[in-house]
C-alpha cells in the first residue's frame, strides 16, 4: 500500500448513504491515477498488463509508454462525514470496454469526463454517451505538458455549452483531483437550485502538491 493511501484516516464502518460518481475519458487520459490519487482506501483496480496482441485493437497514438490498462473498472471511497460516502469509479478508455459504461453510469449522480488536450477527439464518447443519458458532468483537463489551448479553444473542440464546468488539473496531485470533485458537487448542486454556469472555469487550485507515481490509465 502506497504512503499517500495508508497515511489517510481510517474510514467508518458503515455508512447511511452511498454516492456514487463516474470518472470517464479516452484511452489513457489518467482515470486510474485520478481514483487512485484520492481515495481513502487502496483502490480496487483491474489493470493488467498490456501485450502484443492488444497493439492490434487498441489506438497506441500518443500513449505508446503506456505497459498496462484498465479492463473492466477502478474503484476508490472517500468518506464525506459521518453518514455519507462517495464512490468513484473509474472507467476503462478502450473502444472494447465502452459497452460497460451503459452500466456503470446507472445510479451515478454525475460525471467526470477527463481529457488529454493533444488527444481531444478521445473525449467525444464519453460526452456523447453522458448526455444520451442524461448525466451532469464537468470537464477537467489533465495537465501532460502538451501544447496550450485556451478555454474557448477546448470548449469549441469538443462543443461544450457555456454552463458545463471546464477545469484543468493534473490527476497525481491529490489535492488537483479533489478540486476536481468539488468542482463538479458544486455543479450538480448549482443545477439543482437552477443556478447552472456561474461555476464554470479553468484555473488551478492553489494547494500544495500531493503526487502518486502513476499518471496514466
Amino acid at each position: 500500500m502506497d504512503s499517500a493511501t495508508s497515511d489517510r484516516a481510517a474510514l467508518q464502518a458503515t455508512a447511511d448513504n452511498g454516492l456514487k460518481i463516474v470518472v470517464v475519458g479516452g484511452f489513457g487520459v489518467g482515470k486510474t491515477t485520478m481514483v487512485r490519487s484520492v481515495s481513502e482506501i487502496r483502490p480496487l483496480n483491474t489493470e493488467e498488463t498490456m501485450t502484443r496482441a492488444g497493439e492490434t485493437v487498441d489506438d497506441l497514438d500518443g500513449v505508446q509508454s503506456k505497459t498496462s490498462t484498465t479492463v473492466a473498472f477502478d474503484f476508490g471511497r472517500i468518506t464525506l462525514d459521518e453518514r455519507s460516502v462517495l464512490y468513484l469509479f473509474g472507467a476503462p478508455g478502450q473502444e472494447r470496454f465502452w459497452f460497460l459504461w451503459d452500466r456503470l453510469f446507472s445510479g451515478t449522480l454525475g460525471a467526470v469526463v477527463l481529457v488529454d488536450t493533444r488527444r481531444l477527439a478521445d473525449s467525444w464518447y464519453a460526452i456523447d454517451r453522458l448526455e444520451h443519458h442524461g448525466t451532469p458532468f464537468i470537464v477537467a483537463c489533465n495537465d501532460f505538458g502538451g501544447p496550450l489551448h485556451t478555454e474557448q479553444q477546448i470548449r469549441e473542440a469538443l462543443d461544450l455549452s457555456d454552463d458545463v464546468p471546464l477545469v484543468e488539473c493534473d490527476a497525481r496531485d491529490r489535492s488537483a483531483s479533489k478540486y476536481v470533485l468539488i468542482t463538479l458537487v458544486e455543479h450538480l448542486y448549482a443545477l439543482s437550485k437552477g443556478t447552472a454556469g456561474s461555476s464554470s472555469a479553468a484555473a488551478r487550485p492553489e494547494t500544495t502538491p500531493e503526487k502518486t507515481p502513476e499518471h496514466t490509465t
